[in-house]
């Protein structure tokens, strides 16, 4: 009898940063652990679930409307932003992919670009620059080049020729107030372009090339168990915490760890493997553990932006035959806020056997 053929994704190895690294290695399948001495990891499905339903989110702890400017950001202007982002994805998602549209190249930058180019459109070029992924990494060249392109003179007038969150910044009066909406244009528009492309690009090095009959929604649910955008969730210590469990001290703050709680043993059947089909039969908004939008009880607004992007780009990267180079053995996951894969080379099977790490 041959010996069975082994899948591509099965020899390539993700290299994930010390820190997380040493996660797995020293606190896979543990519910409750000491990372520092003032901060508690917890990575138990039952815990996690008790510890976020325990308090709502403050406003410091929420990962897109943290305070801005100095200046908060109320729940209400928060889901104003939410549907005004979302007005311009549902346009965006009127227009099918062109067939000769080429996604080939390093990803997740090549889906990012792509991504602003389709949702963003023609907004003038100091809006377009804030989709940057190198502001990802400085934070300060984030507020310089927020702070310059309030000052620019010659803003643009509000119109349709703009995207309904480019308006935003065409309506605001003042130096101020320019300033805060190029802010929350960045709050509302990278996260989309930053998370669906890092999405995307997860679910291709962790199993491409894919079996035909498997859905889209499958392999960016299994790739979002393996790679939660955000591997962690703070919550600040808070006196509610430590009658959830005596471990916790009151001067501890917590830290929910997805990325371990995603790979708990206990709670999946081969917890470091791809396996698509296991989301034939579970609930992604109903099993226990899984959490990449967040709790149950305050999930991320923005999913429902993300999945149906996420899916259009995958069916197009399936249809047009892209797939990872074979000559790529490894990826690296850094330490940032959005966990994925660093660089991966994508593209036609006849063009990128060659290509390496």
């Amino acid at each position: 009898m041959p010996p069975a053929i082994q899948h591509p994704a099965a020899r390539r190895t993700t290299v994930f940063a010390p820190r997380l690294q040493a996660l797995l290695d020293d606190h896979l399948g543990k519910d409750l652990v000491r990372l520092e001495p003032d901060t508690i990891g917890i990575a138990g499905a039952e815990l996690s679930d008790r510890i976020l339903a325990a308090r709502k989110a403050t406003e410091t702890e929420r990962p897109t409307f943290k305070p801005l400017h100095g200046r908060s950001i109320p729940k209400s202007e928060a889901s104003a932003g939410i549907r005004t982002i979302g007005q311009d994805i549902r346009a965006a998602l009127t227009h099918p992919i062109p067939e000769w549209t080429d996604l080939s190249g390093p990803w997740p930058l090549t889906g990012h670009m792509f991504l602003r180019d389709m949702v963003l459109r023609d907004d003038p070029y100091r809006l377009r620059i804030l989709m940057s992924r190198k502001l990802e990494i400085d934070p300060k060249l984030t507020w310089t080049t927020i702070t310059v392109g309030a000052a620019l003179p010659g803003r643009p007038a509000p119109g349709p020729h703009l995207t309904h969150t480019a308006n935003l910044f065409a309506e605001a009066e003042g130096y101020h107030d320019r300033r805060y909406a190029m802010g929350m244009y960045r709050r509302l528009a990278a996260p989309v372009c930053f998370t669906i492309s890092a999405l995307v690009a997860n679910a291709l090095w962790l199993g491409s090339p894919f079996d035909e009959g498997v859905p889209n929604r499958n392999l960016l649910h299994e790739a979002l168990r393996l790679l939660p955008p955000s591997w962690n969730l703070l919550r600040n210590r808070s006196p509610e915490y430590p009658a959830v469990d005596g471990r916790i001290g009151p001067g501890d703050d917590v830290l929910m760890l997805l990325l371990l709680t995603h790979r708990d043993p206990a709670l999946w059947d081969a917890p470091d493997e791809f396996r698509p089909g296991r989301w034939d039969t579970l609930d992604p908004d109903n099993t226990p553990g899984y959490m990449p939008f967040g709790h149950v009880s305050e999930r991320c607004w923005g999913r429902h932006m993300v999945m149906p992007l996420a899916e259009l780009l995958l069916e197009h990267v399936r249809r047009t035959g892209l797939v990872v180079a074979p000559g790529q053995r490894t990826a690296e996951v850094p330490l940032l806020g959005l966990l994925g894969v660093k660089k991966i080379h994508v593209g036609p099977k006849s063009k990128v056997r060659h290509a390496r790490d």
